[in-house]
């Protein structure tokens, strides 16, 4: 399935454009990383960039970051093109990598401010931006303490301040929960909803679930091509899976099997034995379909005896494994 629609999320107008990559392409050696990719960030959107390991995601980040020159193509980040005018874009730019390389030797208040003089602040702008991201980003109560001994939660933190600091427009996040536990999860996420009232931000995760309580739009990129780009509800709307109702009876399973398959708009039946004899029936049926009255009545006629009926609801990560599987 190929799902390549780019959507605005904010007011019934197109909003003007953050991000704009076309044609771009990176190879090593005869490996193709990125292959021809297109595709847009609308300005205050926050957009989800997924895909499996080693599908190209890292790698274009860092090429929209600057850090990695293409093969071909372009990457403009408001308006600017990212290789010609290197220092303009990049001063747009907010860039959180996987594995945040921080200095332990340093203490967080004076790790932020050597940072955001290397960013190119000075004097009081960066007394005010330091002052900002430790409060923003919750790290009041470690301002003092060396980054060594931070928890993995607030050497995140660390990392999100210094992509912050010089106070970007952009936020380029590359899997900013990695390591930590629910409770730091849902903080964080707290954080880039916040932040994403202001800012336009583009994130690379694997917890999907984030994904759709967090973007307006996702991106979905494999073998370095992207294969989708829509809202999660429209991916989701069209997902076969949408379509699957799992139902549980006591019956012999081939027997069950046969006659819902002969069901009108029933495209696959597969079937599960169970305990005490109850089988588990899921059944694919034509997109949209929600076949769950006509299986009950069908177990009815047959006096089969029917413990639960469920129409599966399709979610993000459906759609990644949709688009991204192998078979």
């Amino acid at each position: 399935m190929l799902v390549h629609q780019s959507l605005g999320t904010r007011g019934a107008s197109a909003p003007s454009t953050m991000i704009e990559v076309s044609h771009l392409t990176k190879r090593y050696a005869r490996h193709e990383a990125v292959r021809d990719i297109s595709f847009s960030v609308g300005r205050g959107e926050v957009v989800g960039f997924l895909g499996p390991n080693g599908a190209g995601k890292t790698t274009t980040m860092r090429m929209l970051t600057g850090y990695l020159p293409p093969s071909s193509g372009t990457v403009a980040v408001a308006g600017l093109d990212v290789f010609r005018e290197s220092v303009e874009a990049r001063a747009k730019i907010g860039y959180m990598p996987e594995n945040v390389p921080l200095y332990d030797d340093m203490r967080v208040r004076e790790y932020l401010k050597f940072r955001a003089q290397l960013k190119g602040l000075r004097g009081s702008r960066v007394r005010e931006r330091v002052a900002a991201v430790i409060e923003t980003c919750g790290l009041e109560p470690v301002r003092r303490r060396m980054i060594g001994a931070l928890s993995k939660g607030y050497r995140q933190r660390v990392g999100l301040a210094d992509a912050l600091v010089h106070d970007p427009e952009l936020l380029i996040l590359d899997e900013p929960t990695n390591g930590l536990d629910p409770n730091q999860i849902r903080q964080i996420r707290s954080l880039i909803r916040r932040l994403g009232e202001s800012r336009t931000i583009l994130l690379s995760t694997h917890i999907l679930h984030e994904v759709e309580m967090t973007c307006g739009r996702v991106i979905i990129i494999d073998q370095g091509r992207i294969k989708a780009s829509d809202t999660p509800a429209n991916l989701t709307a069209c997902m076969r899976a949408a379509g699957r109702i799992e139902v549980e009876l006591k019956i012999d399973p081939d027997a069950a099997s046969r006659a819902l398959g002969e069901m009108n708009q029933v495209k696959k039946v597969q079937s599960e034995l169970l305990d005490d004899g109850w089988t588990r029936l899921t059944l694919w049926v034509d997109s949209g379909t929600d076949a769950r009255e006509r299986v009950a009545a069908l177990a009815a006629a047959n006096g089969w005896p029917l413990r639960s009926v469920f129409r599966h609801q399709a979610t993000l990560e459906d759609v990644f494994v949709e688009l991204t599987r192998r078979d």
